[in-house]
């Protein structure tokens, strides 16, 4: 019988990306669509800057 091993998570994606979707959601709620746009591509904009 093999025994798995496993290794302690130092970082859960699924939990992040849970996370992120309930702040977004909490930042657009009652947003027209057109604000909605305006802040993803103010959120892009943010992002990108930072990751240069």
């Amino acid at each position: 019988m093999k025994t798995e091993t496993k290794t302690k998570k130092t970082f859960d994606a699924v939990e992040f990306m849970r996370q992120r979707r309930e702040e977004i959601s909490k930042d657009i709620e009652g947003m027209t669509p057109k604000e909605e746009i305006d802040y993803f591509k103010r959120k892009a904009a943010e992002f990108n800057k930072r990751d240069k």
